[in-house]
């Protein structure tokens, strides 16, 4: 299903060009798209005037009925769907590729079938209209959503991940500068949300179901362990939780509505308390006052009044992106793009590429890149080089040089 937001125009968001240079001389302008998993996404956003477009398509209706996302079939729905995606954000921006300083695109972690569909897409268009090219690290584009609101938080600040099959803590120095505090040893919270509303029958995706039933449930009918909370350090783990409901359902003979809805509270209390419990852990550890949340288990309401209550009670404060820019979204791949691309990083130019490198044999490397045959045609071939990698450590991306201005 489409998602065609009301972009909103920023006159106010972060400067990301280098400093002393003047505007006319800093990368203005950027094409952003997101293709990880069953999204398909893209966006437009200026330096100086904010988000202009960004649109969405939602593959939810195509793998409902398996329960799940299937990578083949989501591969083939972004082909079909990103380029007239992409065509639609540069007209609503009003944006010629004359306007463009370089396109962004999610280069992993993630399906790797799915991201090579945008891979693919966002280096060919860089290649044609000869500009840079930038794959960004999908996790980074969620640290840096809230970067897209009226009050964007400052740097240094905690960030609690919440993402698909990521539960992490992270120190957030500046953009690129992140220190991994701790994270879930086995299944993420939203995993554990998701099989959870499986159990009890909700239809996919089932995080956002079983919140809305929890709303409707008692609380203390059932009690579930908090995972970890009885020793020290920042690391999670939600497998034993997700047992934990498995047997409490088995032993329930009537599985009525108001026992799901008992059962829905509960589990949705033992996440949001270990979230919050750790996330002030990290807040004392760190001696930082602001947490940032993102990725999709953000947008859970109970989540977010349990965080923002307790930190400000602490003195500290908790900036959130809005709803919309919680689950994959092109924008936030265009925040960290746009950073990236503004501070001279990039995949490689087009021009870059002698005209007579010839044709090469492109195989698949041990990360997920498509390449040349040969460490030189590896190097002669960079302007067209598409990176997509299933997983990356956020631990190896480049940091931005101390000139760039967060």
């Amino acid at each position: 299903m489409y998602h065609k937001p009301q972009a909103r125009e920023r006159p106010d968001l972060p400067h990301y060009g280098p400093r002393g240079l003047p505007p006319t001389e800093c990368l203005l302008r950027v094409l952003a798209i997101e293709s990880s998993c069953d999204e398909s996404a893209a966006a437009v956003l200026d330096r100086d005037r904010g988000l202009l477009a960004h649109e969405l398509f939602s593959q939810i209706e195509l793998h409902r009925r398996y329960g799940g996302v299937v990578p083949e079939l989501a591969s083939r729905d972004h082909i079909r769907r990103l380029l007239p995606l992409v065509q639609s954000v540069l007209a609503s921006s009003g944006t010629s590729p004359q306007d463009l300083g370089g396109v962004a695109y999610t280069a992993g972690p993630g399906l790797i079938g799915a991201l090579l569909t945008g891979a693919a897409l966002a280096r060919s268009l860089a290649y044609a209209w000869q500009v840079p090219a930038i794959g960004v690290h999908h996790l980074e584009g969620h640290l840096l959503a809230p970067l897209l609101e009226a009050e964007p938080p400052p740097f240094p600040h905690v960030a609690l991940l919440v993402s698909g099959g990521h539960t992490m803590l992270i120190e957030a120095r500046a953009i690129g500068r992140y220190e991994l505090l701790g994270e879930t040893r086995d299944d993420a919270a939203g995993e554990a949300f998701d099989k959870t509303a499986k159990l009890l029958g909700l239809p996919y995706p089932g995080g956002p179901h079983l919140a809305r039933l929890a709303a409707r449930g008692r609380r203390g009918a059932f009690e579930f362990p908090r995972p970890m909370l009885d020793r020290p350090g920042l690391e999670f783990s939600f497998s034993g939780l997700k047992t934990a409901v498995l047997h409490a359902v088995r032993a329930t003979p009537d599985l009525s509505d108001t026992v799901k809805a008992d059962v829905a509270c509960a589990v949705q209390e033992a996440i949001v308390e270990t979230l919050m419990a750790k996330a002030v852990r990290a807040l004392e550890q760190t001696g930082l006052d602001v947490l940032v949340v993102s990725g999709g288990v953000s947008a859970n309401q109970s989540l977010r009044e349990r965080l923002t209550e307790t930190v400000g009670r602490r003195g500290g404060r908790v900036y959130y992106p809005r709803t919309e820019f919680c689950t994959d979204n092109a924008a936030m791949i265009a925040v960290a793009g746009l950073a990236r691309l503004a501070a001279g990083q990039h995949d490689g130019l087009a021009h870059d590429v002698p005209a007579d490198a010839g044709p090469t044999h492109h195989g698949l490397s041990q990360h997920g890149h498509i390449r040349g045959g040969s460490a030189h045609e590896a190097t002669a071939a960079s302007g067209l080089a598409i990176q997509a990698r299933a997983q990356w450590a956020l631990s190896t991306l480049r940091p931005l040089p101390s000139t760039i201005d967060p």
